[in-house]
C-alpha cells in the first residue's frame, strides 16, 4: 500500500500509484479530500500540459501548493489524467501492489 503523509496525517491511501518522472500520482479517489482545497496557482510542464495544484490544510497548518495534477494532459500523459502527486514535505511511503494478472 502506498502512503501519502503530511505531519503525521495519511493524507492518500492507494495500492497503486503510476510513476512519473520519479513522482508517485495517486489516483484521486484515493485523496483524504477533508484536507484538500483547490489553489489558484499552475504551472506548465511542456509534455504533460497545465498542472492546477492543491493546498493542504491540517490542524491549522497550511501547505501551500503541496499537491498538483493534469486535469487536461496532452496526449502523451493521459495516464495520469486527474491523478495527484505531492511535495514539499509530504512524503510518499510504502510498497506498491503488484497489477493483478490477466488470466484466460
Amino acid at each position: 500500500m502506498m502512503r501519502a503523509v503530511w505531519n503525521g496525517v495519511v493524507i492518500a491511501e492507494a495500492p497503486r500509484t503510476k510513476r512519473v518522472e520519479g513522482n508517485d500520482y495517486f489516483p484521486p479517489e484515493s485523496l483524504k479530500q477533508e484536507y484538500f482545497t483547490e489553489s489558484p496557482s499552475r504551472s506548465l510542464c511542456p509534455w504533460k500540459g497545465i498542472a492546477r495544484y492543491y493546498t493542504l490544510t491540517i490542524n491549522g497548518e497550511i501547505n501551500p501548493n503541496a499537491a498538483w495534477y493534469y486535469p487536461h494532459p496532452t496526449p502523451l500523459a493521459r495516464r495520469i489524467k486527474n491523478h495527484v502527486a505531492f511535495w514539499n514535505g509530504v512524503v510518499v511511503e510504502g510498497t506498491r501492489e503488484p497489477k493483478p494478472t490477466r488470466r484466460g
